[in-house]
């Protein structure tokens, strides 16, 4: 299992640098003031003013430091060193708006004592966990009592569709049932930027878990579910042939617009 993570971290220090060149992160339009949160996130979260709010897996951290802007105490936590090296470098060019730490989830209880008001996590992380019941007891653990845990993430039934270049229509390809040994990729690109190509593909390993899988994880924390949101469209080309919409940086699949789920929001409380 370690193994598996090595390699997925090594993929993740290697796209740090690449996706900060991306038009998808819009990293120009963070410095000059934008925010980098989806619309359904900053409507479902609510107002974090004077709130602390722990960020996992934020990668270089544009969205951790825009719930800073929102007057959020933010920490984002990313196990990919160079990552954390990039959002620390930009998170000094807005004033240190947030503070960040370099950890696997995993690991996370060892290295943080603190609870807080807010833990979230969105947007393409749950691929990268071998075990959610794990994970979601982590969460709890950091969830103060009176607070809450957010994911705004990509729907499992969007996994199972071939993504392959040539594809061009809804056709099942991957497992949506989650197994112990993950599926096994050969990465020579980022879906950031289909014109970045690898001088060397690289492996990685990813998870797939069902919608069972994510809403027992936090029941079995002692999180209670507020609510479970699903979404007909999402935040990237998950897909070739998905067309974008013009507005709110939203993908589609033009065939089936409102007949499959895409995305999924869920929030979950601790009791006082």
């Amino acid at each position: 299992m370690d193994e598996y993570i090595k390699k997925n971290q090594q993929m993740w220090d290697h796209l740090a640098p690449i996706h900060r060149g991306t038009s998808l992160y819009k990293v120009d339009d963070f410095l000059e003031g934008a925010l980098t949160l989806d619309p359904v996130e900053i409507e479902e979260v609510g107002d974090v003013k004077g709130k602390t709010l722990l960020h996992l897996q934020c990668h270089f951290g544009l969205d951790t430091m825009s719930w800073a802007r929102l007057g959020a105490e933010a920490t984002g936590v990313d196990f990919s060193e160079e990552s954390i090296d990039l959002a620390n470098t930009l998170n000094e060019q807005v004033d240190d708006q947030a503070t960040f730490l370099q950890s696997n989830v995993y690991d996370l209880p060892e290295k943080i004592d603190e609870q807080y008001d807010i833990v979230f996590t969105s947007g393409g992380v749950l691929c990268w966990l071998p075990d959610l019941d794990e994970w979601a007891n982590i969460i709890s653990r950091f969830v103060k009592p009176g607070g809450f845990f957010y994911i705004r993430e990509f729907h499992p039934v969007a996994y199972i569709f071939n993504d392959a270049e040539e594809s061009d229509n809804l056709r099942v390809h991957y497992p949506y049932f989650h197994k112990d040994e993950p599926l096994e990729f050969e990465q020579s690109g980022t879906y950031a930027d289909p014109a970045v190509r690898f001088p060397i593909a690289m492996k990685t390993y990813e998870w797939t878990h069902s919608v069972s899988d994510i809403i027992n994880s936090v029941i079995n924390s002692g999180l209670r579910i507020e609510f479970f949101n699903e979404f007909p469209f999402t935040t990237y080309k998950a897909l070739p042939f998905m067309k974008e919409q013009e507005e709110n940086n939203r993908w589609v699949l033009p065939d089936f617009a409102e007949s499959v789920p895409l995305m999924f929001s869920l929030k979950a409380s601790k009791s006082l």
